[in-house]
């Protein structure tokens, strides 16, 4: 009994501290240093975000502990005004909720933002000095419950209403939410913050003119998405958000007041409830009632949470999520990327025009140390040599560094998710030479991305020179110039692009070219955008979602014209970045510099590269055409390849860090 009551009194001891604040930092590694020793000193676990604008903490230990750390931190002027949450509950075991919720070690960064708000994660946060107006639990709620005398309070409007917006992610709302009566509430439903801003982006005719209250679990997602909406201007001066999030109102109404459901929470307790017991959740097999996350059930497509009750787990080990539902996935449908392999699709060329869901992927949070950014997550104690982008563009107002040396006491290790590349042979290649070709480049990309491999829509003849070799055709052994070679030895070869003249003759007959082979062939390939388009969609709907895709040559030509129609294909081709290996503008004579917006990393040979298939000139006008802000460029002097060598493959490994 002793023993017991022993371990009860441990358990009342240890809370969870949870607190932001926005504020100019001076000196980030002053603030790291403090942090670290006290966290350390004071034995607490959890995550320690600082960037240039504020810091974001989520840790815990002991109650006596995390009071100590309050008061070390409320001495600080900088902190003035933190509403630091403090919440007892059981000490977290070391199992595998707390190791995914970053208990079960101490982890402090410095990050470029406290919470990535858009999936571009090159350009610029919302500004939050122009967040929505704090309204304390019992003002949001007041405001709920008297919702008429409110909006006459802010102005005769007879088309003006209120609208309550949920800032979380779609999982978090399945548990919880605030369900009060008579007033219009909108659930975005999407996978992961940093999606908002384009909901945002779509629905804002909606949101225009009508006083918005914004809530979150915490706060401080609001205050960011709250200011991005505001920035919007005429129509959107009327925004609000619940200060302290959804657990201030909790506390201030114990019974849950017009919050139903549980507030889903990033640490070891995984969610936390009022004393109502009503559930809200749903299992997502048999839609019997559960709320339940502990067994961090994930969908087999985006790796989104799902709700699975313990039943239903027994009996199936693969889950689609409503998102992936909605969007066509199913269990089965599509073979997935195991084992750090790369793999090539084979994808019918007339796929169904199936849309395909948002992407998966998760904004990156980049590392500092000595007053610049780094990109690559490494031990405290290791030392990584520098390196510097002195082949292309910098990244606009980022300016990132690259010193590959960041500061943390959180062991590094491999990513917990590794990107999906959608990768796009040039012309007159298919899926297994690329793969061939690219094969040291998955090898040292395979801790942080799989690479996929498809064979694009437009088969070609055999073709072949009489005296001279096609260079794209086939291994030189396989060639002779006369006769033509034997059938079997040569894979079929495909294209993104064709000729306005191009026959469609495939078959297993090889037929002697027309006339010498001509470096600039690639300006006479313009048609047959339309087909490679419909015939990606089918792809991203069958096989996706893809964080990325990845195009060589003629690929990169086509992957520059699906980036330059990201717009009219969102929904049905959604990636988070391209990179373009030796590419050309194709069908983009319309398109200014500058006004493609799509986060991209361009490759290709240098003026001394000497790349005889695609000049450097070339490649250096299509990168010209994507958004500075967002773009690299790595010029290399190796030709028609793409580098894996030193300091090439370090860049691109600094650019795909940053998506992870």
């Amino acid at each position: 009994m002793a023993g017991s009551s022993s371990r009860d009194e441990e358990e009342a001891e240890y809370g969870v501290l949870l607190y932001y604040k926005f504020t100019s930092i001076p000196d980030l590694d002053n603030l790291f240093t403090f942090f670290d020793s006290n966290c350390r000193s004071l034995s607490l676990l959890g995550r320690v975000r600082l960037s240039p604008n504020g810091v974001n903490v989520t840790v815990g230990g002991k109650l006596s502990s995390l009071e100590k750390h309050i008061a070390a931190v409320s001495s600080n002027s900088l902190f003035d005004g933190t509403d630091f949450k403090l919440a007892s509950c059981r000490r977290p075991a070391n199992d595998k909720v707390a190791q995914e919720c970053g208990f079960t070690s101490l982890s402090i960064r410095v990050v470029k933002e406290l919470v990535t708000f858009s999936c571009h994660p090159l350009l610029k946060s919302p500004d939050v000095s122009n967040a929505g107006s704090h309204l304390s639990a019992a003002e949001f709620h007041s405001v709920i419950q008297h919702a008429g005398k409110f909006l006459e309070k802010e102005g005769p409007d007879d088309h003006k209403k209120l609208v309550l917006l949920d800032a979380r992610n779609l999982y978090e709302t399945r548990i919880g939410k605030f369900q009060p009566p008579n007033v219009e509430t909108l659930d975005p439903e999407i996978r992961q913050y940093s999606d908002l801003q384009s909901w945002i982006d779509n629905n804002s005719e909606e949101l225009r003119g009508n006083c918005v209250l914004m809530y979150c679990t915490g706060g401080i997602r609001c205050e960011t998405a709250s200011a991005y909406l505001r920035s919007k201007g005429d129509g959107f001066e009327n925004v609000f958000q619940l200060f302290g999030g959804i657990q201030r109102y909790l506390e201030q109404f114990p019974d849950g007041g017009f919050f139903k459901g549980k507030n889903f929470v990033f640490d070891h307790r995984v969610s936390v409830g009022s004393s109502d017991a009503n559930i809200l959740g749903t299992c997502l097999l048999c839609s019997s009632p559960f709320d339940d996350y502990s067994s961090r059930s994930r969908c087999t497509y985006c790796r989104m949470l799902v709700l699975v009750c313990d039943s239903c787990r027994k009996k199936r080990s693969q889950y689609i999520c409503e998102l992936c539902q909605k969007n066509g996935k199913t269990v089965g449908s599509i073979p997935l990327i195991e084992n750090n392999e790369s793999q090539e699709l084979f994808i019918p060329n007339e796929p169904e025009g199936v849309p395909t869901s948002d992407h998966a992927g998760f904004s990156p949070q980049l590392p500092w140390r000595n007053g610049k950014w780094v990109d690559e997550v490494l031990t405290r104690q290791s030392h990584g040599r520098p390196l510097e982008l002195n082949h292309g563009n910098e990244l606009g107002h980022s300016r990132m560094a690259k010193e590959s040396v960041m500061r943390s006491q959180h062991i590094g290790t491999k990513p917990s998710r590794k990107l999906r590349i959608l990768c796009l042979h040039g012309f007159r290649q298919n899926a297994s030479s690329f793969k061939g070709r690219t094969a040291s480049l998955a090898k040292k990309l395979k801790n942080c991305a799989d690479l996929v491999f498809i064979n694009a829509p437009h088969e070609l003849p055999f073709i072949y020179q009489t005296g001279l070799r096609d260079p794209n055709s086939c291994p030189p052994s396989s060639v002779p110039p006369n006769p033509p070679p034997p059938s079997n030895n040569c894979s079929k070869k495909f294209a993104w692009f064709i000729s306005p003249d191009f026959s469609c003759r495939s078959g297993t007959n090889w037929e002697i070219a027309d006339c010498p082979f001509d470096p600039l062939q690639y300006m006479q390939q313009t048609d047959g955008f339309d087909v490679s388009l419909a015939y990606l969609k089918g792809v991203f709907s069958q096989a996706g979602p893809f964080d990325g895709i990845l195009g060589f040559s003629q690929g990169a030509a086509m992957v520059a014209l699906v980036c330059a129609q990201n717009r009219a294909t969102k929904g049905q081709i959604d990636f988070r970045f391209a990179i373009l290996c030796s590419g050309f503008a194709v069908e983009l004579a319309d398109y200014e510099k500058g006004s493609i917006n799509c986060p991209s990393l361009h490759i290709f040979g240098n003026d001394q590269g000497n790349d005889r298939q695609i000049s450097s000139q070339a490649s250096r006008e299509l990168a010209s055409l994507f958004d500075d802000g967002c773009s690299v460029v790595i010029e290399h002097e190796f030709g028609h390849i793409i580098p894996t060598r030193s300091p090439y493959i370090d860049e691109i490994k600094d650019f795909l860090h940053r998506f992870l």
